[in-house]
């Protein structure tokens, strides 16, 4: 086998990496509808010959080395001769890909000269696969009611497609329009990938590439041996509360120990809660990923991902809990937990890789349905759109304000004018959630305040979480606000609210979201006036608490009274 040197090793591994962003760019330019062109609720990754990643796009961290899991579980299945020149295969259900049954992994082999290469994948979020209620149900019991479930299946055979499978998604689908539209997109990132792919092979040659491949998983796997022997032996723990598990439960639990040998890491999640009732259960596959994010963003960040990392951490969890959930097990909102499960991954850790770590972030995707007939068009629609919140402060930086929770990475809320613009509903008021962010010497990020007037009868679902739990500070620092919505139906009453499913409501309802703020890093006190002052004007504090809580007394005149100040930190 031909040897890679340095530049070839280099110029293939950006090859990788831009093919994975070649085929995202087709993906969002492609899809149909806005929670993936506009919201980005999606991922790519090329794959060599034995599912391993060669590159992956940015989207969602969640999926961090997931898709792979697709195509290997497949080949343990039926072995590797399954895989023909010619197929694309799909595959959604929650106990093989780990995600809800709106997420669909459509993955297909490449041959170059007759041989097996290589695979591309992608992971898109479908806005409605059937379930009992319209793109996905708050209140679903088991996973029989949250839509189609298939095993992993050719969609397409010898590059024709079979008309009858792709007939059976369309009509059961609510907008099988629309799923078709995401379904050719997905598969047009797949052949984008295809091309570009073969190029680099048809360049180089596939002794080349190989060598390089195994070049650049060697110095991964490296770089993270030597990141974690930085970190001393022990055990660590940590642990956190869901609200409840989306039918009125108890706080669900969760509970991890994190064990540093070495050059090894395992998160052990015995003493997790059961699988519950509700939906808040999780395929294995995808808490392995949620691990591989929080092992990601505190041991190796700034390296990309491919089939040289992860080598040194090992995840465990008992059968049958919310972390490696069974079968009839309800699945539709898997993530909730898995936001804390990245957070308690740092808080565990924090105490000996201090300058690594962040205090907790809001921790969910605070995920919003709105749906009805457009009175513009009296087309039926559907809006789901995940909000944003505050991250925790960390070492010389407070947290984030605004940002989308780490499960979700590249995805984004809905930007005002294309919400408008597709829905019938408006929005007056948009901004930051004053004292929102934990105090801190670094205080946590804001969180935000989003109103939205709803210009027809329809129905509301709404999935807030970390009331129970909220962004925990670190090193003296304080917790983040805790998530809150306030929805106001014409002729009813006023409530607050966190958790819906269907919810009637009639023209002119007003919804206005609060999500949390993130947790602050060490002693408020310590926080210089000047930058609660900054807070103060940016509306991040309100005077009073600036007062109240971080003992700086802000003037009518927005200035700082140093004096008073200093006598006041002084009692």
């Amino acid at each position: 086998m031909k040897k890679a040197d340095p530049i070839s090793t280099e110029i293939i591994r950006n090859a990788f990496i831009s093919i994975a962003q070649d085929m995202n760019a087709v993906l969002i330019r492609s899809a149909y509808t806005p929670v993936i062109y506009e919201g980005k609720d999606c991922v790519v990754a090329l794959l060599d010959e034995r599912g391993e990643v060669l590159g992956q796009s940015s989207g969602l961290p969640l999926f961090l080395g997931n898709l792979q899991v697709c195509v290997q579980e497949t080949a343990k299945i039926y072995g590797w001769d399954y895989f023909k020149e010619g197929d694309i295969f799909f595959v959604n259900d929650s106990f093989f890909t780990g995600t809800h049954l709106n997420d669909i992994t459509i993955f297909a082999p490449i041959f170059w000269k007759e041989k097996l290469a290589g695979f591309s994948a992608s992971r898109a979020h479908w806005l409605d696969v059937g379930a009992k209620d319209p793109g996905g149900s708050m209140d679903s019991s088991n996973i029989y009611q949250e839509g189609f479930r298939w095993p992993v299946t050719r969609l397409y055979e010898n590059n024709e497609p079979k008309k009858e499978i792709i007939e059976f998604l369309r009509i059961n689908g609510r907008f099988g329009y629309s799923l078709i539209g995401d379904m050719n997109a997905q598969i047009a990132a797949g052949k984008t990938g295809e091309k570009r792919f073969k190029g680099i092979l048809d360049r180089f040659g596939i002794d080349l590439v190989k060598s390089a491949r195994e070049e650049i998983f060697r110095q991964s796997e490296e770089l993270e041996r030597e990141a974690v022997k930085k970190i001393k032996n022990g055990t660590y723990y940590a642990d956190g509360f869901l609200d409840d598990d989306g039918l009125g439960s108890d706080p669900v639990k969760i509970n991890m120990k994190v064990i540093v040998e070495e050059e090894k890491i395992t998160i052990d999640l015995d003493g997790s809660a059961a699988q519950t009732q509700g939906p808040v259960n999780c395929g294995f596959a995808q808490t392995i990923s949620a691990c591989r994010v929080a092992f990601k963003l505190l041991i190796n960040p700034k390296r990309p991902v491919d089939g040289g990392t992860f080598k040194t951490l090992e995840v465990t969890a008992p059968k049958g809990s919310i972390f490696k959930a069974e079968e009839p097990a309800a699945c539709q909102w898997y993530f909730s937990s898995l936001g804390l499960l990245i957070d308690a991954f740092v808080k565990a850790l924090s105490g000996s890789a201090k300058e690594l770590s962040a205090a907790a972030h809001y921790g969910d995707s605070m995920v919003i349905f709105i749906g009805g007939v457009d009175p513009r068009n009296n087309f039926p629609f559907l809006s789901v759109e995940p909000t944003c919140g505050g991250w925790g402060g960390f070492e010389g930086s407070d947290g984030a304000d605004a940002l989308i929770n780490n499960v979700n990475g590249g995805f984004k809320d809905l930007p005002i004018e294309v919400f408008e613009n597709k829905y019938p509903v408006s929005i007056f008021n948009y901004g930051f959630r004053e004292n929102s962010g934990g105090l801190g010497k670094f205080r946590g990020g804001s969180g935000l305040y989003r109103e939205y007037t709803i210009n027809t009868d329809g129905f509301v679902s709404l999935w807030f979480e970390r009331s129970v739990t909220p962004a925990w500070g670190l090193f003296g620092g304080k917790d983040g606000m805790p998530p809150n919505v306030n929805i106001k139906i014409p002729e009813q009453t006023e409530k607050n609210i966190l958790k819906a499913n269907g919810l009637q409501i009639k023209n002119g309802t007003v919804l206005t979201t609060y999500t949390g703020g993130g947790g602050g890093f060490e002693q408020p006190l310590e926080r210089q006036p000047e930058d609660v002052l900054k807070d103060v004007k940016n509306r991040y504090v309100s005077i009073e608490k600036a007062k109240e809580d971080y003992k700086v007394i802000i003037t009518k005149n927005l200035d700082v009274d140093f004096k008073a100040t200093e006598e006041l930190r002084k009692k």
